[in-house]
């Protein structure tokens, strides 16, 4: 009985300790920046997870992307680009 206790308690644990992949997407930088004012926008390629910042070269120009909120991005398990494109 202990070993399920203990066993239910690591798996409830892990559950409100993974990241959320639910995120908002917008079409426009505008109404992304209207959702987390006090935020960074950035856009992400909704496809591989990467988002790029506001100056790069693929900001708001991949194909399948959207504007999002950085924290949730981060917190979605998303990341930011690592060669500054």
């Amino acid at each position: 009985m202990k070993i399920i206790l203990t066993a239910t308690a690591l798996l409830v644990a892990l559950i409100y300790s993974w990241p959320s992949t639910a995120q908002t997407t917008f079409l426009s930088e505008q109404a992304a920046g209207r959702h987390c004012p006090s935020d960074a926008v950035v856009w992400l390629n909704l496809p591989t997870g990467i988002y790029h910042l506001k100056g790069e070269r693929w900001y708001g120009a991949t194909k399948h992307g959207a504007f999002v909120c950085k924290r949730e991005a981060d917190n979605a398990g998303d990341r930011e680009t690592r060669n500054g494109q």
